[in-house]
């Protein structure tokens, strides 16, 4: 686990400033126009002991192990600044929080609509874009101009675009990338400048036409929920008879599925994508529960990826998720595609979920045997 080194290298050898962020709402391309290094702030998976008096017990795990990571004084020696865009309540108190308790000489909190289908969502988010450009710009002492919020956005829609020509291998019969290396290669993106992402994005794309990985793929599954870097759970899986083909979460193709469209209004740009992209459940909203933005979506990737099951995970605690996996699980149960629930905490007790899991996957072997 060295999740802070590269950002430490790249200070010692750029000499740029460094940025934390909780919630991926958070614009990056106006941080790389900058030239400043955005990294996510992640979960130690070590017990939160130390949010306890700063959050409530009943808040979400990852959420409280963020804090603690502060708490702990993991980001003291190179996080220059640290900000949140509106998403969910727990990480608005671990951004407070954090703010009032941890050194860190920069803060920013970015007001990101919730309703993100209004009419009123994107131009009210493109003057709260320009608002944070003006923090930023006042706190670097530079003008960021047109000329650099190309560069930004350019630095961001390359690495989406690197990922998803990955993401394709994964619909091979047989992928030569695994579902814990795909998603450890987003999880990278998020620590790392990516414009060194890209770099080895285009070797591994090099590598993968002539890879073949020494396994049988077995029953191909989809990962659906809330943030989910558990590597170890994501291994015991794949060492049973799965294999991820695919996921949609924060921490996998959620983050990066859609680009920012040019315009000839930068902010407005950006202000687009972070509106249309594929929702969090915390925003979004439809005119009823059953008309939310990302069913749809998922069930497309469940059909392009042929999965046969569907792993819903859950950060214990996350209200909304809580609330959208039962509608969830109804949809895609609906359309044919069985799910297993799994709900997580600082670590996952893989024990337990090992033998829910060989029969979740036993489950469907039997049922596509008898069809």
């Amino acid at each position: 686990e060295k999740r802070h080194e590269s950002a430490k290298d790249w200070k010692a050898r750029r000499g740029g400033k460094v940025v934390g962020y909780f919630c991926t709402y958070a614009p990056e391309e106006i941080l790389y126009a900058a030239n400043i290094l955005p990294v996510r702030i992640l979960s130690g998976h070590e017990a939160p002991s130390l949010a306890t008096p700063h959050m409530l017990d009943m808040w979400c795990p990852f959420s409280r192990d963020c804090l603690s990571q502060g708490l702990k004084g993991k980001y003291n020696d190179y996080l220059d600044g640290i900000m949140e865009a509106q998403s969910c309540l727990h990480l608005r108190q671990a951004f407070s929080a954090w703010e009032i308790h941890v050194p860190t000489p920069w803060k920013y909190y970015l007001c990101m609509p919730n309703a993100v289908r209004s009419p009123r969502a994107k131009p009210f988010l493109a003057g709260e874009l320009a608002e944070f450009k003006k923090a930023v710009e006042e706190w670097v002492g530079t003008t960021i101009t047109d000329q650099a919020l190309d560069r930004g956005i350019d630095i961001m829609n390359s690495n989406r675009r690197l990922m998803k020509q990955v993401y394709e291998f994964r619909k091979e019969d047989n992928p030569p990338i695994t579902g814990t290396e795909a998603m450890t290669m987003v999880w990278a993106s998020q620590l790392m400048d990516k414009r060194e992402h890209n770099e080895l994005l285009k070797q591994l794309l090099e590598e993968l036409p002539n890879r073949k990985l020494d396994r049988d793929p077995g029953v191909r599954l989809m990962t659906v929920g809330s943030e989910n870097d558990d590597r170890e759970f994501l291994e015991m899986v794949e060492s049973i008879g799965g294999t991820f083909v695919i996921e949609d979460h924060c921490t996998g193709s959620r983050y990066f599925w859609d680009e920012v469209v040019p315009n000839q209004d930068r902010i407005q740009a950006i202000a687009n994508r972070y509106c249309d992209r594929i929702p969090c459940p915390s925003k979004d909203w439809g005119p009823t529960d059953w008309q939310r933005a990302r069913f749809p979506h998922i069930l497309h990737l469940a059909r392009e990826y042929r999965v046969q099951g569907a792993v819903l995970t859950q950060q214990k605690f996350c209200d909304p998720h809580e609330l959208d996996t039962p509608s969830l699980r109804r949809y895609l149960e609906g359309n044919g595609i069985p799910c297993y629930f799994v709900e997580f905490e600082v670590t996952v007790p893989l024990a337990r979920c090992y033998a829910g899991m060989e029969a979740f996957l036993e489950q469907i072997e039997a049922e596509e045997l008898s069809v």
